[in-house]
């Protein structure tokens, strides 16, 4: 297989962007690093393209490598023939090629197998020859008698065992089998309890394989793993039974009428469930992938979530019996003030919880209150309403997912990191610090404990694992990370930067004070060059002497970027003092062409030298929507049908999104509605930290349920 071509193909790029990408990749480099430095390179394809692409190309390798152990295995029976050959390297999926393999592979003992050791093969292809020379299969039975095949029914059943399994390692009829359930058989689902709780809905259930939405196929999967649900492939047989007799049985003799009966033995007992298990499988398979992404985009989203910049917070992880503890942090994260409050039952200690809050307020000139959307979390939130209304001095609140809180809090790096402090403490710091960060904070979370997906406990956690792993990567890269108070954990995120090296990096700062340059980052232990090149680009260093080691600019093409500065004018002090608007109209004036190519640079690069020298040290989070801020709060109970809000999107999933309107409980924007048009995924329209506008369509108080629309009242149908 020319895999360089195939790629070409299944991407739509041109055979020199997959050819460099395969060497990019095979050199060692990371995907962050040349989505963002190698755009000359590969065309400017983006960090998502080129995982798709580097992911699709460890597949194809692995099936090549598939391909040389399957021919080294029928070679080494000398069952080798060019027909064989070449159905091997037209093979396109791996379940093309077990299908050629599998009247190959070494068997486990069957009814076919014990035939075979009972000397009927040959009394077997003389059936299955099915040739109309008027003589009776009983007849050429009689010949294959033995001490272990004493009569002839015993005879001519094995026999029939062994076609049975030639009809079912067949590649043609499993292919056609396998089509034909694919497009016309349905999955049945039946409920096995009286109480089905949340899979009521499936009590009685089909839908066609074709059509079925991989939500629901992960759903039913659940269902049927905790013993609620019975979940079957429904394919007409008589169909089946045609396709396998149209390809096996030749004509009316009675030889035929042994191979019809092996025909419906094969397809009853060995290919139908075969294929019943390899349907499921694959939609299983689908479903997952999609989940995968839709997780992946989510926690992209979520991830990428402006800051909330320069503001000194107070962050509330809220709780019944064990009371609400309280974190202050500075602007950078840094803890100034803990506490705990009781202001919720059973304590409603309300009072003294204010007097507290207040004078934290007063005493760190608190801005900014994040409160955890956890236990207790509607009545912490009412309690903060009222205690900023008395305060009257601009404060505003956000409810933050706690999602993952806990599991940080009581991690080892939680434990080094605030060892005087304990696990509810911790989660407070945490909780401020989401609001402030997203990003910082939440990589020291395992991704799949962020929330943002659906059934991701029944999808393959090597693959999500993989997938979510890439997304923060990604993220961390795009948006840098500062050298000198970056966590290990952020700087582990850093294409380049191993666990080991990350350590190394906060060690060497603690030792020896804080980086004035990025070249100074060599002298940490175990990073080379190699890994320099790789990293340097995302590593700020705000202190240093070199405005450029605050940007995006890599030091591989700092000579560009000063000679470029020279060439427009701009001195250091401009370049300090942000004096730089007239770099942009210097560009233009040139042109990109030129001046890429008297810099002796390609003109993505120059582009991207330019946008960073406009704005060294830029945040790509900051052009994006800023949170949601709330004053005052409401409860479902507040909720009327028709009422506008505004909300933040929270959850996007396969058949709506879900969105937090300020009552604690979030509601579900149908896919339905959030568009009068078309769309195939809420994703097409909505992502994770949106600000939308919804109406309320329904409220159930009783199963806090809420229903949205994003269409406009008078345009709803």
């Amino acid at each position: 297989m020319d895999i360089t071509l195939k790629l070409t193909q299944e991407f739509s790029l041109k055979p020199w962007q997959v050819e460099n990408v395969i060497n990019l990749i095979d050199d060692g480099n990371t995907i962050p690093f040349i989505a963002r430095y190698r755009k000359e390179a590969t065309g400017s394809l983006d960090d998502q393209l080129l995982r798709s692409l580097s992911d699709r190309l460890t597949y194809l390798r692995n099936m090549e490598e598939q391909k040389e152990k399957i021919i080294a295995s029928i070679e080494a029976q000398e069952l080798m023939t060019d027909e064989i050959r070449a159905s091997i390297d037209n093979a396109a999926t791996l379940t093309e090629l077990e299908d050629i393999y599998r009247p190959f592979r070494p068997k486990r003992k069957t009814r076919a197998s014990i035939a075979i050791a009972k000397g009927l093969q040959g009394l077997a292809d003389a059936i299955y020859e099915q040739a109309e020379d008027g003589v009776l299969p009983q007849d050429i039975a009689a010949e294959y008698l033995n001490d272990e095949v004493e009569t002839i029914d015993d005879a001519i059943n094995g026999a029939k065992d062994i076609i049975a399994e030639m009809i079912s390692d067949d590649p043609a009829g499993r292919k056609m089998l396998r089509y034909s359930v694919k497009s016309n058989g349905s999955i049945v689902v039946t409920g096995t309890k009286d109480d089905l709780g949340v899979y009521e809905m499936y009590s009685e259930y089909s839908e066609p394989i074709k059509s079925i939405a991989g939500h629901r196929v992960l759903a039913v999967n659940r269902g049927e793993k905790e013993d609620f649900l019975k979940v079957s492939v429904d394919f007409d047989k008589i169909v089946g039974l045609s396709i396998l007799t149209n390809l096996h049985v030749k004509n009316n003799s009675a030889k035929a009428q042994l191979v019809i009966e092996a025909v419906e033995d094969s397809y009853t007992r060995l290919i139908f469930p075969s294929i019943e298990r390899e349907i499921r499988n694959s939609l299983t398979d689908a479903a997952s992938e999609s989940a995968i992404e839709v997780f992946a985009k989510n926690t992209r989203q979520l991830l990428m979530q402006p800051p909330v910049k320069n503001k000194i917070t107070l962050g509330l992880d809220p709780g019944y019996r064990t009371g609400c503890k309280v974190a202050v942090v500075d602007e950078t994260g840094k803890v100034l003030d803990t506490g705990v409050i009781y202001p919720v039952p059973p304590h409603n200690k309300i009072e003294e919880a204010k007097k507290i809050i207040k004078n934290f307020v007063k005493k760190h000139n608190v801005q900014m209150f994040a409160i955890g959307n956890g236990t207790a979390s509607h009545e912490t939130e009412v309690f903060a309403a009222e205690v900023i209304k008395e305060l009257d001095c601009g404060i505003t609140y956000m409810v933050v997912s706690e999602a993952g809180a806990s599991v940080y809090s009581a991690s080892k790096l939680a434990a080094e990191e605030f060892p005087e402090y304990d696990v509810s403490l911790r989660s407070a710091v945490s909780i401020a610090r989401r609001l402030q960060d997203p990003l910082a904070e939440l990589v020291k979370i395992d991704p799949k404990a962020i929330g943002v997906g659906q059934y991701q406990h029944d999808m393959p956690q090597k693959e999500l694992s993989q997938a979510l792993d890439g997304v923060v990567e990604d993220c961390v890269n795009s948006v840098g990370v500062d050298l000198n108070t970056a966590s290990a954990q952020l700087l582990n995120r850093v294409a380049g930067v191993s666990s080991a090296v990350a350590n190394n990096i906060v060690a060497y700062r603690q030792e020896n004070g804080a980086f004035t340059s990025r070249k100074q980052v060599l002298k940490v232990a175990k990073l080379g060059p190699k890994a320099f090149e790789q990293c340097a680009g995302f590593l700020r260093v705000s202190e240093s002497k070199n405005v450029l080691d605050n940007t995006a600019v890599h030091p591989e093409s700092y000579e560009a970027a000063e000679k470029l500065l020279k060439l427009s004018g701009i001195s250091d002090d401009d370049l300090r003092c942000g004096n730089v608007s007239g770099i942009k109209k210097y560009v233009e004036t040139v042109g990109t062409s030129a001046l890429a190519a008297e810099l002796g640079i390609g003109e993505p690069t120059l582009i991207d030298i330019t946008n960073e020298i406009v704005k060294p040290g830029r945040d790509p989070r900051d052009e994006l929507p800023a949170p949601l801020l709330r004053t005052d709060v409401m409860g479902i109970d507040d909720l009327k049908v028709g009422m506008e809000l505004k909300g933040t999107v929270r959850n996007v999933i396969d058949f709506g999104a879900f969105v937090d309107i300020g009552v604690h409980q979030d509601g579900l924007v149908h896919i339905s509605q959030i568009t009068n048009k078309y769309i195939k995924h809420p994703s097409d329209v909505l992502k994770v930290g949106d600000i939308v506008t919804v109406w309320v369509l329904s409220v159930d108080v009783s199963k806090k349920r809420i229903g949205l629309t994003m269409k406009e009242p008078k345009t709803q149908a």
